[in-house]
């Protein structure tokens, strides 16, 4: 028997939490049918290269996958992030696609088979509520059980890619001020290249780690690096600081036969303000007003290249609309098939081809730019890309000076 719109949620949202972490899946099924009379709800995961959406079914095993972009109702849905209702074969039924996201990061759709009748406009925003409610139970579950990590791969990963995975902060993040969204290629043998973020009331630090070498030692030497920096930010120390220390453990540890290139950025969520350390190669640029442009910044040595290195920050402006992608060596310095480079000139024309899709797409624009130019999904040289879109905060939202 389905309940009044509104009377359900909280007390969903409670059973999703009192589940086993392996049974989410059942009990947002079981939720579903009591609530809203749903006759079937099917969990699609998108996977590590974020091409496909698989259902899962008997765990670890999925159903037959779907395009994660394209015509596909589930596909739009997790493309667009809006809730798409597919008109089903069955009279008087329809299914309903749902993005599951947590604060701007994509897991996948839940679809929910119910009848037309109990499908209208408000009932859809309560399912897409509780897609989301699905959401933090899912990313909560993940750290008790290898389920759902196991659902979303379509091969095995290298044990480069399984750390690497492990390292990252999710591939999305949002809030008012700003929306994050990033990609990794080759997803499933990613090495070295690696992103980082963190926020707090008043300020968000993003890295971009260009690790050197391929495969478990590149991630050996990337875990290090991240993991120094998360280290020296979380004491609260400056930025420059930040990179000292992380260049002084890579150090400690190699003897400068090994670094890794990095760069560090750190906003200022009221003003705009970014302070910056370029300590190797990934490569900054801005989409303001559809003009691509590289931000030149004073280039420094690598972490750990040498014992005890003295690293600058420096300023620079952006504003409300302006976007901002990072893209690793492995982008901006990639060769095609016939060994010509992809170059600076390229990766501004797909920047400026992506200024009416969300960061998430952006970033993965770019990579599938590269992928074409490459002439192959199997790159040589792993790839990363952030792309951040900046709102800022509005001046009702400003915190008073003290």
């Amino acid at each position: 028997m389905t309940q009044e719109p509104g009377s359900w949620l909280g007390a969903a949202e409670s059973a999703l939490r009192a589940a086993p972490p392996t049974s989410l899946p059942a009990a947002a099924g079981a939720l579903l049918a009591d609530y809203v009379d749903a006759r079937a709800v099917t969990l699609l995961l998108a996977d590590y290269g974020l091409s496909v959406l698989q259902p899962v079914t008997r765990l670890p095993r999925t159903g037959e996958t779907v395009p994660a972009r394209g015509d596909h109702p589930a596909g739009r849905a997790f493309s667009a992030q809006a809730p798409v209702v597919e008109v089903a074969g069955e009279p008087g039924m329809v299914t309903t696609h749902l993005p599951i996201t947590v604060r701007g990061d994509r897991l996948g759709v839940l679809s929910v088979h119910l009848p037309e009748a109990t499908a209208g406009a408000p009932r859809v925003l309560e399912l897409a509520a509780f897609a989301t409610a699905f959401g933090h139970e899912l990313l909560a579950a993940e750290r008790d059980t290898d389920l759902y990590l196991q659902a979303r791969r379509r091969k095995r990963l290298t044990l480069a890619a399984e750390m690497q995975w492990q390292l990252l902060p999710g591939r999305g993040f949002a809030r008012e001020e700003y929306t994050l969204g990033a990609h990794l290629e080759p997803a499933y043998a990613i090495g070295g290249d690696n992103f980082d973020w963190s926020t707090t009331d008043d300020h968000l630090t993003v890295t971009v780690c260009d690790g050197r070498g391929q495969g478990i030692q590149a991630a050996l030497l990337t875990n290090l690096t991240v993991s120094a920096l998360r280290n020296a930010r979380r004491a609260g120390i400056s930025l420059p600081d930040q990179a000292c220390l992380a260049d002084q453990a890579v150090y400690g540890e190699y003897g400068g036969a090994k670094y890794s290139s990095t760069l560090l950025l750190r906003f200022d969520l009221a003003t705009g303000q970014v302070s910056a350390v370029d300590a190797g190669s990934p490569q900054l640029f801005r989409l303001r007003n559809h003009i691509v442009e590289r931000v030149e910044l004073e280039a420094q040595l690598p972490l750990g290249m040498f014992e005890e290195t003295e690293y600058r920050e420096q300023t620079l402006h952006i504003e409300p609309g302006d976007r901002l992608i990072i893209a690793s060596s492995g982008v901006h310095s990639a060769l095609s098939a016939e060994g010509k480079l992809f170059g600076e000139i390229a990766l501004r024309e797909t920047i400026a081809a992506t200024h009416a899709t969300p960061p998430h797409e952006a970033a993965r624009a770019v990579v599938d730019g590269l992928i074409q130019y490459h002439g192959s999904h199997d790159l040589p040289h792993d790839a990363a890309v952030v792309c951040l879109d900046w709102r800022g905060r509005r001046l009702s939202e400003s915190r008073p000076l003290m």
